[in-house]
C-alpha cells in the first residue's frame, strides 16, 4: 500500500479556531444539534465516496486517523448522471436519499435501488471498520454536480468534518475539469482533509 499524505484545510467561509473536541457542526447545521450530540461524545464525521482509489484511501485514512469510537461515519455517495428508469432518484433527487445503514446498502437490491455500485472491497472496509472502531455508518446516496452537492449536504447535516480522496488530476486536467476536492475546500463551510497517495502530485 502507497503511503497516504492528508491535508487539511478550512474554506474562507468558516472562521478560524481550534479542532473541535466534541460533536460540532458546520454552521448552518448546527441547527440540527439534537442528532449531531445524540450521545456524549459523538462526531458526525463525513466521507465523500464515489468507490475510487482516491476515495478508498480517503477511508483508510480516515480510519486510522480520525475516527473513535461512538463516532457516526456518514458516507456522501454523489452520482452525476441518474438513471430515472433504474434508481429512486427522481423521488429523492432535490434532497438526496433517506439516511441509509450500511447493514442495508450493503444489500444489492437496495443500493441497486437509488443507483448505486458498491464494490465488494470497499464494503468489507467499511464492515471492519464499523466493528473495529465502533461506529455508526449511514450513506446518503445524492445526485447531480459532485461539488455543489458535497457543499450542500455540508450545510444540511451536522458533520464536525469532512474527509475526500484526490483524484490526482494534474494541473491541466485541474484547469480544464475542475477539481472536486479543491471546490469543497473552498467552498465548506467545516474543516475537509484531503487525502491523496504520496506520490501525487498537483
Amino acid at each position: 500500500m502507497r503511503p497516504l499524505t492528508a491535508t487539511t484545510t478550512r474554506s474562507s467561509n468558516s472562521p478560524a479556531r481550534p479542532p473541535p473536541k466534541k460533536s460540532r457542526a458546520c454552521r448552518r447545521g448546527r441547527r440540527k444539534r439534537s442528532m449531531a450530540t445524540s450521545g456524549a461524545g459523538e462526531r458526525w464525521v463525513g466521507l465523500a465516496m464515489d468507490f475510487s482509489d482516491g476515495s478508498r484511501a480517503a477511508l483508510r485514512w480516515a480510519a486510522d486517523n480520525l475516527l473513535r469510537a461512538g463516532d457516526q461515519l456518514l458516507l456522501l455517495h454523489v452520482i452525476k448522471e441518474p438513471d430515472y428508469e433504474q434508481s429512486e432518484a427522481i423521488l429523492w433527487e432535490a434532497t438526496g436519499s433517506p439516511l441509509i445503514p450500511l447493514s442495508d446498502f450493503s444489500e444489492p437490491t437496495i443500493s441497486k435501488k437509488y443507483g448505486a455500485k458498491p464494490d465488494a472491497e470497499t464494503l468489507d472496509i467499511l464492515n471492519t471498520v464499523a466493528k473495529q472502531k465502533e461506529v455508526m455508518v449511514v450513506v446518503k446516496v445524492l445526485w447531480g454536480d459532485p461539488r455543489e452537492k458535497l457543499c450542500h449536504a455540508i450545510n444540511e447535516m451536522p458533520m464536525s468534518c469532512l474527509v475526500i480522496g484526490s483524484r490526482g488530476l494534474g494541473k491541466l486536467k485541474r484547469v480544464l475539469l475542475g477539481s472536486v476536492s479543491d471546490y469543497v475546500v473552498n467552498n465548506a463551510t467545516c474543516p475537509v482533509t484531503v487525502v491523496k497517495p504520496a506520490s501525487t502530485e498537483g
